[in-house]
């Protein structure tokens, strides 16, 4: 039985088949259109203009990456430049002691190893750039030195440097630290 229900349903499907997937006789049928080509003097101008577009694409590319890598290199040598100045400006103060050192010692052994402990320390720094602010004698300048004692008026030309208190530094153009210094009243 059920043989005969499947051949009958086989035999009725090819007609509803065919019905469905032939065209209505109703709908006209439509021919593809051929695809309109640009003239070639069209296209060339496009081409052109399209290298152009990314031939400027790529030069803005290439400027906004060399821009990068100066700003990044600058970035990195100020970040240095400022790591060493923190350093220095940090041992200051021990190169100051050990001067103070080889001033007081009473023993000329003992001056003679702090006195090279020192020297090591100056010639360290002389190699790092690093020059001393020590001007007796010259006009006092704000940028490079503190006026932290007034001398009386005829100790010296009026508002030159009479002593220096303590030494000032500088890294290249940069004040570490301003010397302090005793100046003439003006």
């Amino acid at each position: 039985m059920a043989r005969d229900d499947t051949r009958r349903d086989a035999a009725e499907r090819p007609e509803a088949e065919s019905a469905d997937a032939a065209p209505a006789q109703d709908e006209p049928i439509q021919e593809a259109k051929p695809v309109e080509e640009d003239n070639p003097a069209e296209q060339l101008r496009r081409l052109e203009s399209q290298r152009d577009e990314y031939l400027a694409l790529a030069q803005r590319v290439q400027a906004d990456f060399d821009n990068f890598r100066r700003r990044t290199n600058a970035s990195a040598l100020e970040s240095y430049d400022n790591g060493r100045a923190s350093v220095i400006e940090q041992v200051l103060p021990v190169l100051d002691n050990l001067e103070r050192a080889v001033a007081s010692a009473q023993d000329d052994t003992t001056r003679a190893g702090v006195a090279l402990v020192a020297r090591q320390m100056s010639d360290m720094f002389d190699k790092w750039g690093v020059a001393v602010i020590d001007r007796p004698g010259e006009a006092f300048d704000p940028n490079l030195e503190n006026a932290v004692m007034r001398a009386e008026p005829g100790e010296g030309t009026p508002g030159s440097v009479i002593q220096v208190l303590q030494k000032g530094y500088k890294l290249g153009s940069r004040v570490l630290r301003h010397a302090m210094v005793k100046v003439a009243a003006e």
